[in-house]
Order: C-alpha cells, then structure tokens, then sequence
C-alpha cells in the first residue's frame, strides 16, 4: 500500500498504551478524508501492530456512513477501539448508540452488538446528564488513565 505524504492534518501520540489519532480540525468527512483515516489506521494497525486505537472526534460533526464499517472491522480483528469527544451530532447517530458504550470521561469504547443492558443504558443517561453539566464523575480518575 502506498503512504501518503500530506497527512491533511492528522497526528498521533500514544496515551497510556492506546495510540490516539487526531484528525485537527475538521468538521466534516468526506470520501477521501475517510481514506486517509483508513490508511493511517491500517499503517498502525498492521504494520506497527498498534492493538488499542482511538480516534479523536472532539471537532467532527459528520461522517460519512463508511467510519463505522471500517472500525468494526479492525474491531472484528481484536482491535480495541475508542472514540473520544464525540459531538453531539456524531452521539445521536444510530450506529453509535447501538455499538459504542460509555467508558469515562469523554471516551466511549466499541463493543459487541449484543443489546444493551439496563445496567448500560443507565451509565449512559449519568454520563450524558454529567457531559450537558460540566460535572465530572469522582471514580473515574483511576479508569481515565487505563
């Protein structure tokens, strides 16, 4: 596969064993920002054997239909995967309430699609009340750092 050169704004760093990829500022996916995520995705997946990513949605507010296809791949292949920050938009999303639970602060962790438990959908009204507040969750502090 060829690499890219111009990276269109993406970066990565390492955070407590989970490479985080950052997208800067874009607000808006389309096609080919999709395949440059794909690729930098599939660089650190495959060759560098990166096994927990997560991708930092803090200013998207749409994506295309195939993000989530793509992270269910990798997540199919034992791949740990987190967004982080995700908008509202992007949280409202049918895909992303269905397959992606809270896991602290403003990280959210790909599952399985098994349903949802009361237990999970509970977690998920506290976190959504705590996110529209500000306020922040004590007993998060040791989770935030896994």
């Amino acid at each position: 596969m060829a690499e890219r050169k111009y990276t269109h704004g993406l970066s990565t760093r390492d955070e407590h064993g989970v490479t985080v990829v950052d997208i800067g500022d874009m607000e808006i996916w389309d096609g080919a920002d999709l395949s440059l995520l794909r690729d930098t995705l599939a660089v650190l997946i495959q060759r560098e054997r990166c096994r927990s990513i997560a991708v930092n949605m803090s200013t998207v507010k749409f994506v295309p239909s195939g993000f989530f296809g793509m992270l269910f791949d990798w997540f199919e292949q034992g791949v740990a995967v987190r967004l982080i920050a995700p908008q509202p938009r992007v949280m409202n999303m049918l895909w992303f309430r269905r397959f992606f639970t809270w896991e602290s602060a403003e990280r959210y962790r790909l599952k399985d699609s098994a349903p949802v438990t009361e237990r999970e959908a509970e977690e998920w009204s506290r976190s959504e009340e705590r996110a529209r507040s500000g306020e922040s969750d004590p007993g998060l502090a040791v989770a935030s750092a896994i």
